[in-house]
């Protein structure tokens, strides 16, 4: 089993999407990988060589940020934010969206499963 970054790689997929499994790699670093490093499209992780293997990981190390540096800058920045007392730090520390969403009927996600409000029922209509 390839592993490049702290992170096992599933051997039976094609390289550029094996590579989709590191945090910090998406669809177009995973081909600008494979373009640079010359591995054809067509190739599985179980048929890279060891040389190989080894190019990928010292490319990923010397050219991107990924895995636990990565989460970790992403969650300073978001703690630098909530010191700062800043608008966005603000929605952060309420988990509320952040990027101006509107929050009456959506954000599901970020507020998590809706509560029903014990004991509120609807008046009947009066003729």
């Amino acid at each position: 089993m390839a592993r490049i970054a702290g992170v096992n790689i599933p051997q039976n997929k094609l390289v550029h999407t094996g590579l989709t499994y590191i945090f910090g790699i998406g669809d177009k670093f995973s081909y600008q990988i494979c373009k640079d490093l010359e591995i054809p499209k067509k190739t599985r992780v179980n048929q890279l060589s060891d040389d190989q293997i080894l190019k990928i990981r010292e490319y990923i190390d010397k050219n991107f940020t990924v895995e636990g540096d990565l989460r970790r800058e992403n969650s300073l920045s978001i703690k630098r934010l909530i010191d700062l007392a800043s608008y966005r730090g603000s929605r952060h520390r309420k988990k509320l969206p952040v990027r101006g969403q509107r929050t009456r009927c959506n954000a599901r996600t970020r507020k998590g499963k809706a509560i029903a409000i014990a004991g509120k029922k609807l008046t009947p209509l009066k003729k």
